[in-house]
């Protein structure tokens, strides 16, 4: 199985686009697990690595004798299930899921249903992120709280890395942080803080560790909730999509018109929770929500000013 080469995620620095960020990373990136061949029925969600090749032409899938009906690289939906069935193919050959150790750090965190003492909060981002986690079709694994130590965060990491291929974790990574996660990963193998420009997100972690003779790769994302969503969304996403061979991993967005009033920072990309709305006439438009949102608005750099009527893209959460 191919590892991650040592420099893979090496960058940090002043604040960088997210745009050159990801594109800094993702050509250094390989398939790290293995692959196999699974029936039809259990293909949905996971990424075909052999192209299905057309024997014949198929009129009413529009392509040609020869030609890849369904490239490698893709992660199947039932439509890719639905032209495989029609060339006649009974499995297909993908990527095993990407196994993923998901912690929290954080010595205010508390379980959900425990007593909720004075500067405690309960860990939303754990659940948050196995939902996300889940959504992309991999197998995480949810190893709970970890404390504030360094020696905790090693051992936790060591352990975890016998039976995964990667670590996420919420908190512990922000700069002037007694950050005991990033001491951790750093004796362990070596760590790469990525200060981004966006908002809000900025801190996120990047790096490899080895352990019982694997190499695993970190991704520790801010312990604010919703910089914990925007980053694993626009930085998280493509890079554990990738390490499973997935060719296409940019989140799915949509042209949506906005229907409120918004000024930011230039240089900067922001991120706003929004929701749906329809109207009599059928369209749709968006307005800000803190909690009843559908998705986010993804405002470029060089917008200084949102109007209503504007045009923006919508990152749904459902997808």
């Amino acid at each position: 199985m191919t590892q991650l080469t040592d420099d893979c995620f090496a960058a940090g620095g002043p604040l960088m686009p997210i745009d050159t960020a990801l594109a800094l990373v993702m050509p250094r990136l390989v398939r790290v697990t293995v692959s196999e061949e699974v029936a039809l029925a259990e293909a949905p969600g996971r990424i075909l690595l052999a192209d299905v090749i057309s024997p014949a032409a198929l009129t009413e899938a529009g392509i040609a004798a020869g030609a890849a009906a369904i490239p490698a690289g893709r992660r199947l939906t039932a439509r890719d299930i639905w032209l495989a069935a029609a060339l006649g193919k009974r499995s297909l050959i993908v990527s095993r899921p990407l196994r993923v150790a998901l912690f929290s750090t954080g010595d205010e965190l508390v379980e959900l249903g425990q007593p909720l003492a004075p500067g405690k909060i309960y860990d939303s981002n754990r659940r948050t992120l196995g939902a996300l986690l889940q959504q992309l079709g991999l197998a995480y694994s949810d190893l709970g709280i970890l404390a504030d130590r360094q020696d905790a965060v090693e051992q936790a990491l060591t352990a975890a890395a016998a039976e995964h291929d990667a670590v996420v974790t919420s908190g512990g990574v922000s700069t002037g942080e007694e950050d005991h996660v990033r001491a951790a990963v750093e004796a362990l193998g070596s760590l790469h803080i990525w200060r981004l420009a966006i908002k809000p997100g900025r801190p996120v972690a990047l790096g490899q560790f080895e352990a019982g003779g694997r190499r695993l790769a970190f991704l520790g994302l801010p312990g604010n909730p919703v910089a914990a969503m925007v980053t694993f969304l626009r930085v998280a996403r493509p890079i554990l999509l990738r390490l499973m061979g997935a060719s296409d991993v940019e989140p799915p967005h949509y042209r949506v018109r906005a229907e409120f009033e918004h000024r930011k920072k230039r240089e900067r990309r922001e991120y706003l929770r929004v929701r749906l709305v329809r109207h009599e006439d059928g369209t749709l438009g968006i307005l800000t929500s803190l909690v009843e949102a559908d998705g986010l608005v993804e405002l470029p750099e060089t917008v200084t000013k949102l109007e209503p009527g504007s045009m923006v893209d919508f990152l749904p959460f459902a997808s």
